[in-house]
């Protein structure tokens, strides 16, 4: 019995004191800050509302977070989606306003404007959905260091992309990506590390 009340006891301590999950110090960095930022492309690709877009020309925002994947991912997509939108969330509105979301699709033959404008609803508001030619989404990936699988058709009528780069790029005023979280970054992760970046001088 004795057993018992100082398991449970211990339980009830760990409930109230240092068992809770830790939120990420507010002035811990935890994205990798690249030491030779990448030169975001010049490659043109189309948005949702079909107007052209380029990475380097029209990321006008201090920071624009840049994610490839595609609406038919099971998994991981959804996954890094989820938690940049709710990064994103616990900004306060001046953070909030300065920073841009653009979703580039890796799998184009089934992405088109339509689908993307859904998916991406689903997740927040104002966020920019690129497709174009698989050519130029591979050719838009490169400077960034974003592979891009080929998308070939399977003869079950399903697609085999292989696989894609499910890191998430921080590109800032400068055209450059200066910052890069891998797919396991949280929201408050993403939130402290947004905060602290348009923070710096």
């Amino acid at each position: 019995m004795r057993t018992v009340v100082l398991g449970v006891a211990a339980v009830l301590t760990c409930l109230v004191s240092a068992c809770t999950v830790a939120e990420p110090d507010p002035e811990t960095f935890t994205g990798a800050r690249l030491d030779r930022p990448y030169t975001a492309p010049t490659v043109e690709l189309t948005d949702t509302e079909g107007a052209p877009y380029s990475l380097a020309a029209d990321t006008d925002e201090p920071m624009t977070l840049v994610f490839f994947g595609y609406t038919h991912c099971p998994d991981l997509c959804p996954l890094v989606m989820n938690n940049l939108s709710a990064g994103l969330n616990r900004l306060d509105d001046e953070d909030r306003a300065q920073v841009d979301v653009v979703f580039v699709t890796t799998d184009p033959a089934r992405d088109d404007a339509a689908a993307l404008r859904e998916y991406l609803d689903g997740f927040g508001d104002g966020y920019v959905g690129l497709t174009g030619d698989l050519e130029d989404v591979v050719a838009a990936g490169e400077p960034l260091h974003l592979y891009v699988n080929d998308g070939k058709r399977l003869p079950s009528g399903g697609y085999d992309l292989g696989g894609h780069s499910t890191f998430v790029l921080g590109i800032d005023e400068d055209d450059e990506a200066v910052i890069v979280w891998n797919q396991e970054t949280s929201a408050a992760e993403f939130a402290t590390d947004i905060h602290l970046l348009l923070s710096e001088d």
